[in-house]
């Protein structure tokens, strides 16, 4: 039977059903137990002959003559069921093989007992319809290699991968984690604006839109950077968000329009406070969810072993492919860039330039947790430049399996400094460059009632999950990634 024909037969059940005046939606289930909970107590229940109710999806039905079996299960557990036509009546038990399908949702009453087989079952004495489907579940989704379809119709994927729903169930965890280790350090969780008439605090391309109440631009943030350090002048130490940003950028395997982003803000501290933090941090997280300090990915171990190696952004990138950032200039780094295969646009800046050939011939290179520090300051224009090497910045980058998980700095807390700073930027987004900063005035005006010496940090969560579940795209933990119309 075709797609079509077993579509219009399941409507065909769904008419009939509704002529037996039964609801095939009802809003209600006498649901006693989850099918989890039942079992782990099954000893209990059906020793007892107690009769209990049981709801869930149906994932197959098997008939042999006055007797069908099938196999259902509610996402915390999977059980089979046992129909009886001497047990429920001619009549039941004809309504139901008339009337049910493989994805329908049944609550069940009965008692547990096992098989002769040994296996856990539950004997219905009753039934009710919960949802029917409308459309068959695939016959061969488990298993499908395809990952386009996979995430583009991840309900399915949900139902028939238990590997991927672990995943998802791993990412809430890291997440619960990560708020656990911020809270105990006494950081308070805040909200800041998603819609910014000024996009800031990172160098990306944002997404506009138009609030018509008052005839005004708005950008999707691309970083809630400049509000938090907001908070820290008016006089929070402590703070931290999880949020989506959005950024107007390419998708590729580390990157998706938009994406779960950590950022946290403290005040009185530095960069070199927030690398001891940071390692605090991971290997707690890693610790707790794990058991230890290490992990498994793509088949290697990774050993978060404090204290992580540290090494300049300007040393690994002559070290990996010979080009001294200090003394080159833009038209030869450009030459370069062209040799190494790396795709230049126009109003790239010599660090733009330099930060792709690091993302292609260096990043890749580091395994082991490592931060990559101060990066040239015109990179960072939010970050304080070292003051024995102004022209490098306090900045670092945690890189782990050739991720960058983490991008962190001393804030720069200098006005005067970060308004010519913005001033720059706005030189370069002139020139062609759509990934520039733009001109905060309100930000700068914060600054000039003055802002603590702090340091920030930022964690794209998404990455983090890709390393910690050993998966290799982001789309693979992102529930509902950006996908190309069909």
């Amino acid at each position: 039977m075709s797609s079509s024909d077993l579509r219009k037969d399941r409507f065909r059940k769904l008419k009939r059903i509704r002529n037996l005046n039964n609801n095939p939606y009802p809003a209600e289930t006498k649901r006693t137990h989850s099918i989890e909970e039942a079992l782990s107590v099954f000893g209990k229940l059906s020793k007892s002959k107690k009769e209990i109710f049981l709801a869930g999806r149906i994932y197959s039905i098997r008939k042999h003559g006055g007797m069908t079996f099938i196999h259902f299960g509610d996402g915390t557990g999977k059980i089979q069921a046992y129909f009886a036509k001497d047990k429920i009546g001619p009549k039941a038990y004809k309504e139901f093989l008339d009337n049910f399908d493989t994805g329908d949702f049944i609550e069940i009453k009965g008692i547990l007992f096992k098989t002769k087989r040994g296996e856990k079952t539950i004997e219905a004495r009753d039934f009710k319809m919960l949802a029917k489907s409308l459309l068959p579940l695939p016959e061969k989704w488990h298993g499908l290699k395809d990952l386009e379809s996979r995430l583009r119709k991840r309900y399915l994927d949900l139902i028939f991968n238990p590997e991927i729903r672990d995943k998802f169930e791993r990412k809430s965890e890291i997440i619960k984690e990560l708020r656990r280790f911020l809270d105990s350090k006494g950081f308070l969780e805040v909200e800041t604006p998603i819609l910014q008439p000024i996009y800031g605090g990172a160098s990306a391309k944002p997404f506009k839109t138009q609030l018509n109440a008052l005839n005004m631009d708005l950008y999707l943030r691309i970083s809630p950077e400049l509000y938090l350090k907001r908070l820290i002048v008016g006089g929070f130490n402590k703070v931290y968000e999880i949020g989506k940003c959005f950024r107007n950028e390419g998708i590729d395997k580390s990157h998706n329009p938009d994406f779960t982003m950590l950022e946290f803000y403290w005040a009185y501290n530095n960069y070199k406070d927030l690398m001891k933090l940071t390692e605090e941090m991971f290997v707690s997280l890693v610790g707790n969810i794990f058991k230890g300090k290490k992990i498994s990915y793509d088949g290697k171990s990774i050993d978060f072993k404090t204290p992580f190696p540290r090494i300049e952004f300007g040393q690994l990138l002559r070290k990996e492919t010979g080009i001294d950032f200090d003394s080159i200039h833009l038209k030869a780094i450009e030459k370069k860039a062209k040799e190494l295969k790396i795709n230049i646009e126009k109003g790239d800046s010599k660090f733009q330039i330099a930060d792709k050939i690091y993302k292609k011939h260096c990043l890749p290179k580091i395994w082991k947790p490592t931060f990559v520090i101060n990066h040239p300051t015109e990179g960072f224009p939010l970050a304080k430049p070292l003051e024995k090497s102004p022209k490098k910045a306090e900045t670092f980058q945690l890189i782990v399996a050739g991720w960058e998980l983490v991008k962190a700095y001393s804030e720069l807390n200098d006005p005067i400094k970060q308004k010519d700073n913005f001033k720059e930027e706005e030189k370069l987004f002139k020139g062609g460059s759509g990934e520039s900063q733009r001109m905060d005035k309100d930000y700068i005006e914060a600054l000039e009632h003055g802002m603590p010496p702090a340091a920030g940090f930022g964690l794209g969560i998404d990455r983090l999950v890709v390393l910690l579940t050993d998966s290799r795209n982001l789309r693979e933990v992102i529930l509902f990634p950006t996908m190309r119309k069909e």
